[in-house]
């Protein structure tokens, strides 16, 4: 079946010798994986390496078998090229580890445009935003509402966040509570958009904390999660 779909771009990954398996969400199919070959080695054909880098959104044609085996895209271009994202060190090792996020997360088989809406809108901010340095902890924050598990932020007057219930309570109950700055900083990023992102004024040590929270929560909600290779850069960067 041939069909036309945007897609962001979540992994690419190389196979033989020229070439490629990526990962992608597209918006009509959801998770879609994609052999391109000889790509790697190819000079004259209508795909490119340059446009499978992370988080890149494109609009392609593809053949879908729908067996569950790669699917081939025939033909393929950038939609949208990032201005900032790409050639920004920063902001190149943010998309890196959202990526690795979204890999690790997303499985669904089916269109979520939600979640691909918020993808787009998301990423064109950063893209077009000189604040960067707290992004992924909202981001993150964001994204567990689209997978099924945004914290219940109606009792955050109380101290204690039980990461495995996803609420807040008022005594800790068990291994999975935590309380502290990084639980307030939780409760403030709920209260924010990326509008109002460049408001929130934090330390280091609590973005760092704050980070490892929200990675524990995914590690607890979804099933196999790895924490992202790329952490190592971004902490070096950020925390």
């Amino acid at each position: 079946m041939q069909v036309s779909t945007r897609a962001f771009v979540f992994s690419s990954v190389k196979y033989a010798e020229a070439d490629l398996i990526v990962s992608c969400f597209t918006e009509k199919f959801g998770i879609k994986n994609y052999l391109l070959r000889g790509i790697l080695k190819s000079k004259k054909g209508k795909l490119r390496t340059s446009m499978f880098q992370p988080l890149s959104l494109l609009a392609m044609e593809a053949y879908h078998k729908d067996k569950g085996s790669l699917e081939r895209i025939s033909e393929a271009r950038v939609q949208y090229p990032y201005k900032t994202l790409q050639t920004n060190i920063v902001k190149s090792s943010l998309l890196l580890f959202l990526s690795e996020v979204l890999k690790n997360s997303v499985k669904e088989e089916e269109a979520n445009p939600e979640l691909f809406q918020f993808l787009e809108e998301a990423l064109v901010w950063l893209d077009t935003h000189e604040e960067g340095a707290n992004f992924h902890l909202l981001f993150l924050l964001k994204l567990t509402y689209f997978l099924g598990f945004y914290p219940d932020f109606s009792e955050k007057t109380f101290p204690y966040f039980n990461l495995l219930e996803g609420n807040f309570q008022q005594n800790t109950l068990g291994q999975f509570c935590e309380t502290g700055e990084a639980i307030e900083m939780l409760k403030e990023l709920d209260s924010l958009t990326f509008e109002t992102l460049t408001t929130l004024k934090i330390s280091k040590s609590i973005r760092f904390q704050t980070l490892n929270v929200l990675l524990h929560y995914y590690q607890l909600h979804v099933q196999g999660f790895k924490y992202p290779k790329s952490l190592a850069v971004l902490t070096q960067l950020f925390h």
